[in-house]
């Protein structure tokens, strides 16, 4: 039977296992042998990873060919306007290409822990949220795609891939799922 593990990924943790650097990584958080992520997240990005002793799954959840959908919780300077919201919708133009639709709407602060360090704060500059679900996984694809519509991205955290969610996991935890 196949292991997964559902992990809440904090900040400045690598999503990998090993580091010649030294820095933080999945090695320090998670003491199980033998399961690898299915995807990944950027050093400064958050939340859901899924890691798995089963290569085909991991294989279904992280290539692109199978378009799971992964949800993101995004924290962006401004707030962004509908037109801004339906180029997102629609596609953005990267400069690898254009994206995929995604599916994007506002949302009120979700209930998350802080983060450390905390975002940089801008008294004069307004941040919003919003929840952004996207079935590609270009390499830092959220947040280039709300940079192209003029709302840089503070704090990222994926919450949802396919369907499994979050939940209630505190940054660094795991659990393990059948």
């Amino acid at each position: 039977m196949s292991r997964i593990i559902l992990f809440n990924k904090p900040y400045d943790v690598l999503c990998q296992f090993t580091d010649d650097s030294g820095r933080a990584t999945l090695a320090d958080r998670i003491p199980i042998k033998g399961v690898y992520a299915a995807g990944r997240l950027d050093r400064n990005s958050e939340g859901l990873v899924i890691l798995t002793d089963d290569g085909r799954l991991q294989h279904r959840i992280a290539d692109p060919h199978h378009k799971q959908a992964k949800s993101y919780w995004v924290q962006v300077e401004g707030a962004p306007d509908e037109d801004a919201l339906a180029r997102l919708r629609k596609g953005v133009m990267l400069n690898d290409g254009m994206t995929a639709p995604a599916e994007a709407e506002p949302i009120a602060p979700p209930p998350i822990w802080p983060r450390t360090p905390p975002i940089r704060f801008r008294a004069h500059i307004p941040t919003a949220w919003i929840n952004l679900t996207i079935r590609e996984g270009r390499n830092r694809q959220v947040r280039r795609m709300t940079a192209a519509v003029g709302h840089p991205t503070l704090r990222l955290i994926r919450h949802r891939i396919g369907p499994w969610e979050l939940g209630d996991l505190a940054p660094g935890e795991y659990r393990i799922i059948s």
